[in-house]
């Protein structure tokens, strides 16, 4: 399913959030600019998901379980104080585990990971990395060359929800479940994944996802990109925005 280009260009004047809803393949709220494409940033571990379940490196929500290593000091911008424990699937989502992803990466190898990407069609699938420095592997999608739109966010999660991915059914199963976030009123039960990046003053914040209730499902995708507020990562504005947006829509 892919939602026209076109029907996105809603203003010539430049926008610095979007937000886009879908229910089975049509449009039910589209605001701000969602046709540009912007890092994926923690958003991609639902892409990495797929890639660790179909591959076989990842089994199941609780398996396999990496432990924290000193040495992964070396490739994370910043440490949170919640990644220093051992980490399985469901944990990796939860608390948004940056080493567990490039331990990830690295089992699949550059020719394994480029070719998921081609296969997902995720984004622009650039896999370079910050120029001249050969970390595509490891850090293409931390506020570097892989990008991403809210509308093909969103075209990307409508196959996952379907399982239309050319990946197993498997990989579908488990990478749905480890993005479960609870139950929402109206026995709606939320699905999601959060990203949070910045580049000079400003944050760059995610949440995408979906909500489901009973034969209904809709799909989502909040992108912010706004002057920074210290303390506050810009996927914490993200979430509050799209749970607004979706009020109007449950």
């Amino acid at each position: 399913m892919k939602i026209p280009f076109l029907i996105f260009l809603l203003s010539a004047q430049m926008c610095f959030a979007g937000f886009v809803a879908i229910e089975n393949g049509e449009i039910l709220s589209v605001q701000g600019d969602v046709s540009e494409q912007h890092p994926p940033c923690s958003t991609f571990k639902i892409a990495l998901s797929l890639m660790g379940f179909d591959s076989g490196i990842l089994h199941n929500a609780h398996a396999p379980v990496w432990e924290w290593r000193e040495e992964y000091r070396e490739q994370l911008p910043d440490i949170l104080d919640r990644w220093k424990q051992p980490h399985d699937p469901e944990l990796w989502m939860i608390n948004s585990c940056l080493w567990y992803s490039q331990v990830l990466t690295q089992k699949l190898g550059v020719e394994l990971f480029e070719d998921y990407l081609y296969r997902l069609d995720y984004g622009n699938g650039d896999a370079s990395g910050d120029p001249g420095k050969g970390n595509g592997l490891t850090h293409c999608w931390l506020m570097s060359s892989l990008k991403i739109s809210p509308v093909e966010q969103v075209e990307f999660l409508y196959r996952l929800t379907r399982g239309e991915l050319p990946v197993s059914a498997h990989a579908h199963e488990k990478a749905r479940q480890i993005l479960y976030r609870g139950r929402l009123k109206g026995e709606w039960e939320l699905y999601g994944k959060t990203g949070s990046g910045s580049v000079d003053d400003l944050s760059n914040g995610w949440f995408v996802g979906w909500v489901q209730n009973g034969e209904r499902t809709i799909i989502f995708a909040q992108h912010i990109l706004e002057k920074k507020v210290e303390g506050v990562y810009g996927s914490a504005i993200a979430i509050e925005r799209a749970l607004e947006n979706l009020k109007d829509l449950l």
